[in-house]
């Protein structure tokens, strides 16, 4: 594979990256090239050396995913943490994907119950002085209190669950990633040398 078609394929697999960090992979990649060149290799043993580009291209996302998330800490780096991991193997997808879209089914309809909790909570908190409830106004005020801290507490907890299935699975991306780094190296060293 020549330099070009290295570096093509390696900027198609960096699609959706900012430019900014397409662009420094890119020109770190052209100096592996550069040094390979001054070291008298043509750029089919450089290219070979440095692995499939579109694995290589994954591999990064990977890692910019989960640096994003460990920085960020919002929905957006999680989301983008649990696809970068995802596009790491097929075979990851086969056995991660029902058990990920199980565990967000659950979480959002935790989500939502906690939410209409919380909403029937102050319907009750704010009717209840209108009303004639069993118990009194106060009894109504208390129980819509009642429900929307319930509801309150349901959701950071949910919260910290959710941070935790988060931060597990970028642990899995590393530990996987780990895992395959070093099955991947002995290619690279014998291209290399």
């Amino acid at each position: 594979m020549t330099r070009q078609a290295f570096l093509a394929r390696l900027r198609e697999g960096l699609a959706g990256l900012p430019a900014h960090a397409i662009t420094d992979i890119v020109n770190d990649y052209e100096t592996h090239f550069a040094d390979g060149a001054a070291a008298g290799r043509t750029e089919e043993e450089v290219a070979a050396a440095l692995g499939d580009p579109s694995r290589l291209a994954r591999e990064l996302k990977a890692e910019i995913g989960l640096k994003r998330w460990e920085q960020e800490r919002n929905p957006s780096a999680a989301g983008a943490a649990v696809f970068a991991v995802l596009g790491l193997g097929a075979i990851d997808i086969i056995f991660l994907l029902p058990i990920l879209m199980a565990v967000a089914g659950a979480v959002f309809g935790i989500g939502v119950a906690v939410i209409a909790v919380f909403f029937a909570g102050g319907m009750v908190f704010a009717a209840g002085p209108f009303t004639d409830p069993p118990g009194g106004p106060v009894t109504a005020v208390l129980a819509g209190i009642g429900l929307m801290s319930g509801a309150a507490s349901v959701g950071a907890v949910l919260t910290i669950v959710v941070i935790g299935l988060v931060n597990a699975l970028v642990w899995y991306g590393r530990l996987h990633y780990r895992l395959l780094k070093p099955a991947l190296e002995p290619q690279t060293q014998g291209a290399v040398q």
